[in-house]
């Protein structure tokens, strides 16, 4: 039913771009604008759904693969068609190579959350070197060479020690604590409660309630109009060109190191 009232819309539009002056179509930045005398036939949803400018969300997930919930998360999101972006930790790789292989076939992108989840924050600049490196060897190995964007554990890391990373750092824009939570309802509806247009979201495919949580997510953001991407989707999407060694809370802001 929906996709006919559609159709009828697009039908009446396209009336309204070649009749007289009762019905006339703006246009506005070579792309016409439905006519005001149809908008104001619609119910409130049809017309949102209509006149909205897209809405896009990059999920990403951390310290992973994990064998009995990346996989059930890699399921769920094939079934739903939707795209993430997965950091992950080199010493989980060992063992789950597949969900790797999985990830890279199935259009998802694959990051660098260091080889044990150390703080680089603290560590010495060959130990963070070291850390990086080796997971990036790894992935390498497995599924090809490539630009493993960086996602520093626990999302801290200086100034100095930014300047020696080679790839672009990701932050997050949502954080619902889901680690702690541990409580599917709970970390949906603190998603729901902050999540706005082209943000990223913080999850890990560690705990299974996170899993759920994350597909929940989906089926209720879909409804509402959002697109997943990954995060170099998102990027791309918004035109920006992230730069190696800043650290990106969402593509338009760089978040301030110490």
């Amino acid at each position: 039913m929906k996709n006919w009232l559609l159709w009828g819309m697009m039908l009446l539009l396209c009336i309204s771009l070649y009749s007289g002056d009762n019905m006339k179509a703006v246009v506005s930045s070579g792309e016409a604008e439905i006519p005001r005398e149809i908008l104001e036939t619609l119910d409130p949803v049809t017309r949102e759904m209509l006149t909205e400018e897209p809405k896009y969300l990059a999920l990403t997930f951390d310290d992973g693969p994990r064998r009995g919930t990346t996989d059930i998360l890699l399921n769920g999101l094939q079934e739903r068609g939707v795209p993430a972006t997965f950091f992950v930790v080199g010493e989980q790789i060992e063992g789950n190579e597949d969900l790797i292989l999985r990830m890279k076939a199935e259009g998802h992108q694959i990051g660098n959350h260091t080889y044990s989840h150390t703080m680089l924050l603290k560590a010495e600049k060959a130990a963070m070197m070291e850390e990086i490196r080796k997971t990036e060897v790894m992935l390498e190995q497995l599924i090809g060479g490539g630009h493993y964007w960086l996602r520093p554990p626990y999302g801290l890391i200086d100034v100095k020690r930014a300047a020696q990373v080679k790839t672009p750092m990701i932050y997050w824009s949502v954080d619902p604590e889901d680690w702690d939570l541990l409580d599917t309802e709970k970390v949906v509806a603190r998603v729901m409660e902050q999540v706005t247009n082209k943000d990223i979201v913080l999850l890990h495919d560690f705990y299974p309630t996170s899993v759920d949580a994350a597909l929940e997510l989906i089926d209720r953001l879909q409804e509402k109009g959002y697109t997943f991407v990954t995060v170099e989707e998102l990027f791309r999407i918004q035109g920006i060109e992230p730069e190696a060694g800043l650290l990106y809370a969402s593509p338009t802001c760089i978040r301030p190191l110490p």
